[in-house]
């Protein structure tokens, strides 16, 4: 019974769109870490899962982590790629709508993955192509789906589950789009705590944690105080990017961070998450540490998103 309903979950995501975490169930969402344990288990296993197969990689801004982890995901899958990180070497430059962009993509690719920092231009381009599987990327400050599913499969496949976790999440909590998503995904398993961490000048807007259930946070903007606390710390870095002042930004870009004298004061079974890429906000002398995950991290991303290409391909396993 376990393995028709597995398959029929399977099943169920063939040709979807994943824009924001909540396109999918929490079964689901479990279906493919299952998936994504099986191939971190055996890697090779995989290696013709898409063989026949093409991705469009639309990258409207640039990434490095991400663009390289789907490349490198369908790439292991046998599959090929095409696109580009540069919309000035695309008809964009010549006046092209995205939504003829997505139509000219969708006559070509089996999938698509765009990145763009528009918010809700992921959600345009899927409307656009409604037969089409289409994987947000990040669209502006809006949403970063496949991190989440990255952060998601770390906690998960270290800690055992994603239920009844004590989490900190340090820095950039205004503008932070993956720490957005985590907790709001993070929600919807059970007994989870949040301890966010942040000046006051980046904290959590009204509006997230007027969603969060009662009881179910706590703020402050020391990191020493509580960091003995917590199960997993997820740092982030202070985005320079989504500033309008700069010297806003150089007065809070260093406001934390984390070096070995503060990892004295954390559990010997805690870990360190962050989605990189790091600035100052965790010392170089912490990688060594191993609670230190974040690059365990980033090579997750890379399962998680072969994953989730042949759970909406519908090949392997």
């Amino acid at each position: 019974m376990a393995d028709q309903n597995s398959d029929a979950l399977s099943a169920g995501l063939v040709g979807r769109q994943l824009i924001e975490p909540g396109d999918f169930s929490v079964a689901e969402l479990e279906s493919i870490f299952e998936l994504a344990d099986q191939i971190i288990a055996d890697p090779k296993t995989a290696g013709d899962w898409a063989k026949g197969r093409l991705m469009a990689s639309l990258f409207y801004e640039p990434s490095t982590r991400t663009r390289f982890s789907f490349e490198s995901a369908m790439m292991r899958l046998g599959g090929r790629v095409f696109g580009f990180d540069d919309p000035k070497t695309s008809s964009v430059s010549k006046g092209e709508t995205l939504m003829d962009t997505a139509k000219i993509i969708s006559c070509y690719a089996d999938i698509a993955v765009i990145r763009h920092p528009k918010e809700g231009t992921a959600k345009l381009f899927a409307q656009s192509v409604p037969g089409m599987p289409v994987i947000n990327a990040g669209d502006g400050g809006h949403e970063h789906p496949t991190q989440t599913l990255t952060d998601l499969l770390t906690i998960r496949h270290l800690l055992g589950s994603c239920d009844g976790h004590t989490i900190g999440l340090c820095g950039d909590l205004l503008f932070g789009r993956t720490i957005h998503s985590l907790v709001k995904t993070l929600n919807r398993w059970k007994g989870n705590r949040f301890i966010f961490i942040s000046p006051k000048e980046l904290r959590m807007p009204e509006y997230f944690l007027s969603m969060l259930p009662e009881g179910s946070y706590i703020e402050t903007d020391s990191l020493d105080d509580v960091i003995g606390d917590l199960d997993i710390l997820y740092m982030s870095r202070v985005q320079r990017e989504r500033f309008v002042n700069e010297e806003e930004y150089i007065r809070l870009k260093d406001v934390y961070i984390l070096d070995k004298k503060k990892m004295k004061k954390a559990r010997q079974d805690m870990i360190v998450m962050h989605p990189l890429p790091r600035v100052n906000e965790i010392a170089t002398e912490v990688d060594a540490d191993p609670r230190a995950v974040y690059f365990k991290q980033a090579k997750f991303g890379m399962y998680v998103r072969m994953a989730l290409i042949s759970k909406l391909l519908g090949v392997g396993r």
